[in-house]
């Protein structure tokens, strides 16, 4: 079995909303193959889960998971309460994990403080390979194969041999799903920020008053807040906070004091 192709890649890439089932069926064809069921989520922080153009649910027209399955991202709360959803918000690369923790390619000392007390219950799996699927604007997918036999517990062989293309396939689909279905982007295109701006916001994310920002620049309050109204207008932003919030998801400042 080829496990990596440029054939499978452009399967699992949605380029329409009438393409999406042809790709979900490509990946759970990819994840059958490997004795894997998939679980996708395009936005951990959203209850609702990957449909086709007709509005079905891939997780059950496709995916196979029936309506008894207590699949982790059909539950509002296990969206707060997994381990593998809390593990997919410190790490971006593929990664496995059962009851005895997480393992990755590379060390992740985040990872070691999640707790996995009671796994199976609140991951609703005991053991699963994970893709983490960090997109535009802070919004966080994640795919999560689980094994067809639902005893199995350790998943070093199949992690070491497949989360590689593994999390190709998985960031593809999730990536090319959320681009095409995105009916309204999360920032307007023309956002470009003044070198002026990015200042008065880099202290605004700090903590500083339009005060203290205009004694910092040497600049009127006056000044101050003409860049700050610009710049909340510009990202289409209602307030101050959602100003820098906004502009920190672009990069134009970092949040980490």
């Amino acid at each position: 079995m080829q496990l990596l192709s440029q054939e499978k890649i452009n399967a699992v890439r949605v380029t329409s909303p009438q393409k999406i089932k042809s790709a979900a069926e490509a990946l759970h064809a990819i994840a059958q193959e490997c004795g894997m069921r998939v679980a996708p989520a395009h936005d951990l922080a959203d209850k609702r889960t990957p449909v086709d153009a007709e509005g079905n649910m891939l997780a059950t027209s496709v995916f196979g998971w029936s309506d008894e399955d207590r699949v982790w991202w059909q539950n509002s709360r296990i969206a707060l309460d997994s381990p593998l959803t809390t593990a997919c918000r410190f790490e971006s690369q593929p990664f496995w994990a059962n009851a005895e923790g997480f393992r990755t390619r590379e060390n992740n000392p985040y990872l070691r403080s999640i707790d996995v007390a009671k796994f199976e219950q609140r991951a609703m799996t005991k053991a699963a390979i994970v893709v983490p699927v960090h997109l535009p604007f802070g919004q966080i997918g994640a795919v999560s194969f689980n094994p067809v036999d639902r005893t199995k517990t350790d998943l070093t062989d199949d992690f070491n041999a497949m989360s590689d293309a593994f999390g190709l396939y998985a960031r593809t689909f999730i990536a090319t799903y959320v681009q095409v279905m995105g009916s309204m982007q999360a920032l307007p295109s023309g956002s470009r920020l003044s070198k002026r701006e990015v200042e008065c916001l880099r202290w605004a994310a700090i903590g500083k008053t339009d005060i203290e920002i205009s004694l910092i620049m040497s600049r009127s309050r006056a000044t101050v807040r003409f860049h700050i109204h610009n710049a909340a207008t510009k990202l289409n932003a209602v307030n101050r906070s959602q100003t820098v919030f906004k502009a920190a998801q672009l990069g134009y400042i970092s949040l980490h004091t």
